[in-house]
């Protein structure tokens, strides 16, 4: 733990920042149950109450639950920073720590359904699971919804909910929409933290603003040491990219931000055939974002990120000098058909055939096993990121380059998990570009939502 200082908004913090490991398995049992014939199970934990790790967790939702500093935890997706939804001065805290546009709204996370219709009835329901129409209990999530829930939840999927009157949600967390995002996480610790402090929670990525996001709890600390309290460090993420956000209010239904949830996906639920996309792959400047993600530049390393669109020429010899900078160092990320060549330095960088046929299908962010109680059986079933890097020395007209090469892999899981992480490793090692191997945005959402995000971190992007 560092002790920093520093000047955010005019105002100068000191704080110390600790990381504490929570491993799932040891904060005591975790049992999903049926809540009748509800479109969600739900979460019942039995805390070991002599269990390190539990008592961490529940530092932690104390924390979320008094304090005016947000925490960082896991989820499937990426870590998020966290705070009461509910209190402004909470909320800002967010908003300090990323040194984030206040304009930019944040996604609002439940541990359950019952927790989420409560806020949807505003502050003055005692009703958790709807409101009285006629003698009847009236669901206030639209049943738009409610395919897409049975189906996705918990899991990587934002939907976009009408704020009700007298909302008891902070003004801070809407940026002055309408419309609020939100989301169940597929991952038990952010399930435990958030039905711990029994508070919904608003959370976006735990990084400093427009830096990569964080898939690692050493994301985290690289980025916001000295600005928050509190880690949770609950392993490596499994999915890799943000939630994919859906908005059923509009007709047709649109994908305003996408995730690991493909289109397709989308398209097979009832009342959902026709939704459409209404992301760009550019930052939206100079109007309102309606979700997190659509108006500024994200996911950016500090080095300049060069990517180059499927199938295009890799970059030559020529082509990364121009781009080195003092330390003659680059980095180069490679996906699928890119192929080293360090002891031919005129063809540094050739293509090798690619055949997605010979691939397995892999979806990081969906199994067969729905609900609460599919998340627990699919616990052992977590794959991280498989990354090979290798540093390489290539003379040229008694010049030297030094290339730091990152290899993801053909599979898109593994790219997904570690797109992210080799941004910000290469980043660490002080390289003056980043040259990166795009994919095909066309294989579904997950790669789109790859591409997506490098389109908004690359500051030259080559496609012919």
């Amino acid at each position: 733990m560092i002790k920093k200082s520093f000047d955010i908004a005019s105002s100068t913090i000191a704080m110390q920042t600790r990381i504490l490991p929570v491993d799932v398995a040891k904060i005591g049992s975790v049992t999903a149950k049926s809540s009748g014939g509800d479109v969600l199970d739900e979460l019942h934990f039995d805390f070991d109450s002599h269990s390190q790790d539990a008592h961490y967790l529940k530092a932690a939702a104390a924390q979320l639950r008094t304090s005016d500093i947000p925490v960082a935890f896991p989820t499937e997706t990426v870590y998020g920073l966290g705070a009461d939804a509910t209190r402004s001065a909470a909320v800002k805290g967010i908003y300090k720590a990323k040194q984030r546009p206040s304009d930019n709204p944040l996604i609002v996370h439940f541990s359950s359904l019952s927790q989420l219709r409560s806020l949807l009835q505003g502050k003055s329901s005692s009703h958790t699971n709807g409101t009285l129409q006629n003698g009847r209990l009236e669901d206030p999530i639209p049943a738009i919804y409610r395919p897409l829930m049975e189906r996705f939840w918990p899991g990587p999927m934002t939907i976009i909910l009408p704020n009700p009157k007298n909302s008891p949600l902070a003004p801070e967390v809407t940026a002055g929409l309408q419309t609020f995002g939100a989301r169940i996480p597929r991952h038990v610790l952010a399930s435990a933290l958030i039905s711990i402090a029994g508070v919904p929670v608003a959370a976006p990525s735990a990084n400093a603003s427009t830096k990569p996001s964080p898939t690692a709890a050493e994301h985290v600390a690289h980025d916001l040491d000295g600005r928050i309290e509190t880690i949770i460090d609950g392993g490596p993420c499994d999915v890799g990219v943000e939630s994919t956000v859906v908005d059923g209010l509009s007709d047709p239904p649109l994908v305003l931000r996408p995730g690991g949830l493909s289109l397709e996906q989308i398209r097979t639920c009832p009342g959902w055939e026709n939704t459409q996309i209404g992301y760009k792959n550019v930052s939206e400047k100079g109007s309102q974002p309606r979700a997190p993600g659509m108006k500024y530049r994200h996911y950016s390393p500090r080095a300049t990120v060069i990517l180059f669109e499927v199938g295009r020429t890799p970059p030559s010899l020529v082509d990364l000098q121009r781009h080195a900078g003092a330390a003659a160092k680059l980095g180069i990320i490679r996906t699928r058909t890119w192929n080293m060549n360090p002891e031919d330095a005129e063809n540094v960088l050739t293509l090798i055939s690619y055949d997605p046929e010979s691939q397995p299908c892999t979806d990081v962010a969906h199994t067969d096993a729905a609900g609460f109680a599919g998340m627990l059986q699919s616990l052992k079933a977590s794959n991280w990121a498989k990354k090979d890097y290798r540093t390489h020395e290539i003379s040229s007209q008694g010049a030297l380059l030094s290339i730091v090469e990152v290899k993801l892999g053909p599979d898109m899981a593994d790219i997904a998990r570690g797109i992210f992480s080799a941004l910000r490793d290469l980043d660490r090692q002080n390289v003056d570009a980043i040259f990166v191997e795009g994919i095909d945005d066309s294989e579904g959402d997950t790669a789109a939502a790859i591409m997506n995000r490098l389109r908004k971190a690359a500051e030259i992007h080559v496609n012919e």
